[in-house]
């Protein structure tokens, strides 16, 4: 076969096609193959730790995830600190408020119930808030995983309180400072007064819990923020 393009003649053996037919021969092939690739959209990521590790920019910074105790132990001395200043700012306020009722001693005794329902529910506000600080200042300089950070100023200040009244219970034992002390007088049965303290610890615990871990949580948002921000 031959063919003839103005004068020269190019000549095609028999058993061979032309670069026409072999470009078209491919494109059908290739039509072929797209046909058959099936196209599967992209999966949106799954909820967990994995996918938590997926949405972190740079893999470098897992690192410095997890519990600090430099942000936890910085945050309960803030805590400790917080709860000195509530607890004179509320005794200077409730001072001032006797001095203005004229609220005395005797008032607080002919109704013992009420008065310590109420020292009980303002202490356990003032280190609640107290421990929402402490718990925001380590989530600040912890920078990742506030709530864990917020949880780690609890744990230290539960177990100082223990330690010391470990070292108190030690130390009364061999001197006996408890008789020697003056304690006021309450007109509560002890029955009543040992329900009210247990009510008074388990509120205590779990509400400067909450508010350690709410606090670091938020001390993290602070920097959640700028993140977004560069990004």
């Amino acid at each position: 076969m031959s063919q003839q393009y103005g004068e020269t003649t190019a000549t095609i053996p028999s058993g061979e096609t032309n670069p026409t037919q072999r470009y078209e021969e491919a494109r059908a092939a290739a039509a072929r193959a797209m046909s058959n690739v099936a196209i599967i959209p992209d999966q949106p990521p799954t909820t967990g730790t994995m996918a938590a590790v997926d949405q972190e920019v740079d893999p470098e910074l897992l690192s410095y995830r997890g519990f600090k105790f430099g942000a936890a132990f910085f945050g309960w001395l803030i805590a400790i600190a917080m709860s000195v200043l509530l607890m004179a700012a509320v005794a200077g306020a409730a001072l001032g408020t006797a001095q203005v009722l004229d609220y005395t001693t005797n008032d607080a005794k002919a109704d013992p119930g009420a008065a310590s329902v109420t020292v009980a529910a303002v202490t356990v506000l003032m280190l609640t808030l107290a421990f929402y600080a402490g718990g925001y200042v380590a989530g600040r300089l912890a920078r990742f995983d506030g709530g864990r950070n917020g949880f780690g100023v609890w744990m230290i200040a539960l177990v100082v309180s223990v330690l010391a009244a470990g070292v108190g219970a030690l130390l009364n034992h061999q001197y006996d400072f408890l008789t020697d002390l003056d304690r006021p007088d309450i007109a509560l049965s002890n029955d009543t007064l040992s329900m009210g303290g247990i009510i008074a610890a388990a509120a205590l615990l779990l509400l400067t819990l909450g508010a350690a871990i709410l606090g670091g949580k938020s001390g993290k948002r602070y920097h959640d923020k700028i993140d977004r921000l560069l990004d």
